[in-house]
C-alpha cells in the first residue's frame, strides 16, 4: 500500500504524535450518503487544463492542471451515484454584479475586485464546469463563504433527504472543502473524502489539510474504495428531485 500523500511533509515527531494520540481512526461510511461536489467551477478549474501560473492570469483562483484529473474522478463518482439513485449536491458561488457582497473576501486578496467573468471566454467563473454539469435530479446550492453549510439550505436538504453521511469532493482542499467537512462533522454526519476528487492550488496545503482532516474529522479514502462502497448500497434509497437542473453556461 502506498504511503499517504501527506507523509512527506510530516516530521518523525509528527508521525509519532499521531500514532500515540489515537488520531486517524477509521470512522466508517454511513448508510445513507450524499455526494457533495464543492465549487468545481470555472473560477477554480479554468476552462481548460493548463499550467497553474498560466491559468491564474485569467482565473485568479484557478488550481491549474491539478483540477482536471480530479474532475475525471468526480465524474465517475457522480455517474455511480446516479446509477444508484444517491443524492448529488453541488455548491458554487454567487455574487452581485457590483461585487458589493464580496465582503471579507476582498480583504485578503489584491485581485479580489476582479469580475467573475473573463473577457477571453465570457464564461462566468461560478458556472460548474460542463464536464460534470448538474443533471435534473441533482441539487445546486449557491454560497458566499467557504462552507457549503454557512448561510445555505445544505443541512435542511440533507435532513429532507434523510442522509446520515456525506462523501466530499471538490476544491479547495484547504478552504471550502475543509470548511464544509468541519461543519458536516460538527453536525454529526459521517464524513469521507474521495482523495483523488479533491484538489488545491497549493500542493502542500492540499496534502497537509488531507492529513489533518483524516486525523480528526473525516476518512480520506481512495475513489476506488468509495465506488466499491456505493456498489454495496441498495437502489432507490432516496426520494430525489425530479425537476430541471439550473441552466449553466457551456464551454465553447
Amino acid at each position: 500500500m502506498s504511503e499517504p500523500i501527506w507523509n512527506k511533509f510530516l516530521t518523525e515527531r509528527d508521525k509519532a504524535v499521531f500514532e500515540a494520540s489515537g488520531y486517524g481512526a477509521r470512522g466508517g461510511f454511513g448508510k445513507r450518503p450524499a455526494l457533495l461536489v464543492i465549487d468545481v467551477n470555472y473560477a477554480f478549474c479554468s476552462d481548460k487544463p493548463e499550467p497553474i501560473l498560466e491559468s491564474i492570469k485569467r482565473w485568479r483562483n484557478s488550481c491549474g492542471e491539478d483540477a482536471w484529473p480530479a474532475i475525471a474522478s468526480i465524474k465517475t463518482l457522480i455517474s455511480k451515484c446516479h446509477q444508484k439513485g444517491l443524492p448529488v449536491i453541488y455548491t458554487t458561488g454567487v455574487r452581485r454584479e457590483d461585487n458589493w457582497d464580496a465582503g471579507s473576501w476582498s480583504w485578503k486578496n489584491a485581485r479580489g475586485d476582479e469580475a467573475p467573468r473573463t473577457v477571453a471566454t465570457n464564461l462566468d467563473g461560478n458556472d460548474i464546469v460542463a464536464e460534470i454539469a448538474p443533471s435534473p435530479q441533482d441539487i445546486v446550492i449557491y454560497k458566499q463563504k467557504p462552507s457549503g453549510f454557512f448561510g445555505t439550505n445544505m443541512a435542511s436538504y440533507l435532513t429532507l433527504l434523510g442522509a446520515d453521511s456525506v462523501i466530499v469532493t471538490g476544491t479547495t482542499t484547504s478552504g471550502c472543502v475543509r470548511a464544509t467537512v468541519l461543519d458536516a462533522f460538527s453536525l454529526n454526519y459521517r464524513v469521507a473524502l474521495a482523495e483523488e476528487g479533491c484538489f488545491d492550488r497549493s500542493q502542500a496545503s492540499h496534502a497537509i489539510n488531507l492529513c489533518d482532516m483524516n486525523a480528526k474529522y473525516a476518512d480520506v479514502v481512495k475513489t476506488a474504495e468509495v465506488l466499491s462502497f456505493i456498489d454495496t448500497l441498495p437502489n432507490g434509497l432516496f426520494d430525489l428531485p425530479k425537476g430541471a437542473a439550473p441552466q449553466m453556461a457551456k464551454a465553447s
